[in-house]
């Protein structure tokens, strides 16, 4: 069974960053597209960034504009795993992260890493 394991979140002061990371048990993970998204209180999951696969859709990344310019996604397919750097985080990216790979017919996510930005 594929499992997700995200890590990283936790309570961060407006301005300050944080790192998510995202193992991911997929066998050919190299094939998979990535991404993450997001879900705050009372709002519709939205997502975040992405990266796609190197070998199936061109490597390319694609951001929220409400991120661009602070977060970064990447990936390493050797650790199977993806990450999202953020910096200059705001209380408005407070938020449920969920983690998401997909490549087919299969599509898997993550249980969820909570980030709170507060001072």
């Amino acid at each position: 069974q594929v499992q997700l394991v995200e890590s990283g979140g936790g309570l961060v002061q407006p301005g300050g960053s944080l790192r998510l990371s995202c193992v991911a048990s997929v066998s050919t993970f190299i094939l998979y597209n990535v991404g993450w998204y997001r879900q705050a209180p009372g709002k519709q999951r939205e997502l975040v960034a992405t990266a796609a696969s190197g070998v199936t859709s061109g490597g390319t990344t694609n951001y929220a504009n409400s991120v661009k310019g602070r977060f970064t996604i990447s990936r390493d397919n050797a650790k199977k795993t993806v990450y999202l750097q953020m910096n200059s985080l705001k209380s408005e990216d407070t938020a449920v992260y969920y983690c998401n790979v997909y490549f087919q017919r299969n599509d898997y996510w993550g249980q969820g890493t909570q980030v709170t930005v507060s001072s």
